[in-house]
């Protein structure tokens, strides 16, 4: 996996591959999120079955210090691949993204993926210097990594904070709104998108972040989304993935559905509540990429 990720070649391979299958309206770069953890140094894996996994968890301000900045030349391999795809892919616009603050800090403190985030949350409230810190080097890198993807020529960026939907909103936003605001800071001349899975109680917050697309998962209907986020911000979403196995007419209603919703908001890109599951027969997301073009 992490071979593939710095390997210009492959990252534009992987990347092109949906878009001449099913036809999407936008390329995503090929990528993952810990790839400008590993391009500073720090000695992880992403393990079959499992996920990002550290070898030496963070939990002291000496490992805190031994993050440093990330500069272009230490994912030159990304940036070439996206300077590839630009070409490649004409009209058709690339979004680049990198991990947010919190869940890059969370696989950094847990040593890997976590069900309870106890470590993380742990740390975060008794040693919140130490918790700012860390989590303001991530924001660093994060915006880093975003800012030189569109440098390179990515149309827009997707800042993920897969696990934010473990924190309570108090804490999300003294803890983490802050760091993903510099994050996003980084990028101001490009459509910034924010997503997290599990945050329909943050959603509020998370559209504080600097950002023109707030992500939503398929727990919040896109009408409360949109009352929580206001009027100022388009919506990304959100079908449930797992509704992909239900058969052809279960599949063309709930898309029908979610069209419908979407139908008086500022600003919509259809997408699942969060990502392909492994098993979904491809063929069905080319049927659901063809009613969407559909409007129906």
């Amino acid at each position: 996996m992490l071979t593939a990720c710095f390997t210009p070649e492959l990252i534009t391979e992987i990347t092109l591959q949906p878009l001449r299958r099913h036809g999407v309206d936008a390329a995503i770069f090929f990528s993952d999120i810990v790839v400008p953890l590993k391009a500073i140094g720090i000695d992880l894996d992403i393990v079959p079955g499992v996920g990002p996994v550290v070898a030496e968890p963070i939990r002291d301000l000496a490992a805190v210090s031994s993050l440093r900045a990330l500069t272009a030349e230490d994912v030159e391999g990304v940036l070439t691949a996206v300077r590839m795809l630009v070409p490649e892919l004409g009209p058709t616009p690339l979004i680049g993204f990198a991990g947010a603050p919190f869940t890059l800090a969370s696989y950094l403190i847990e040593g890997g993926p976590s069900k309870d985030h106890a470590a993380t949350k742990a740390l975060m409230v008794s040693e919140p210097k130490l918790w700012h810190e860390l989590a303001d080097r991530l924001a660093h890198i994060a915006g880093a990594f975003l800012a030189l993807q569109v440098a390179a020529g990515a149309s827009a960026v997707q800042l993920f904070d897969s696990w934010a939907g473990a924190l309570a909103e108090r804490d999300y936003r003294e803890f983490v709104l802050p760091h993903s605001r510099t994050a996003l800071s980084y990028v101001e001349c490009a459509p910034r998108i924010h997503f997290g899975v599990g945050t329909g109680e943050l959603l509020g917050a998370m559209s504080e972040a600097g950002t023109e697309v707030v992500g939503v998962d398929f727990r919040v209907p896109l009408a409360a989304a949109a009352d929580r986020v206001g009027p100022d911000f388009a919506l990304q979403g959100n079908l449930d993935p797992a509704l992909l196995f239900a058969g052809p007419e279960a599949v063309a209603s709930r898309v029908a559905q979610v069209l419908a919703d979407a139908a008086n908001l500022p600003g919509h890109i259809f997408n699942l509540g969060h990502g392909v599951l492994p098993a979904t027969d491809p063929g069905v997301l080319t049927e659901v990429v063809a009613q969407v073009h559909a409007g129906s």
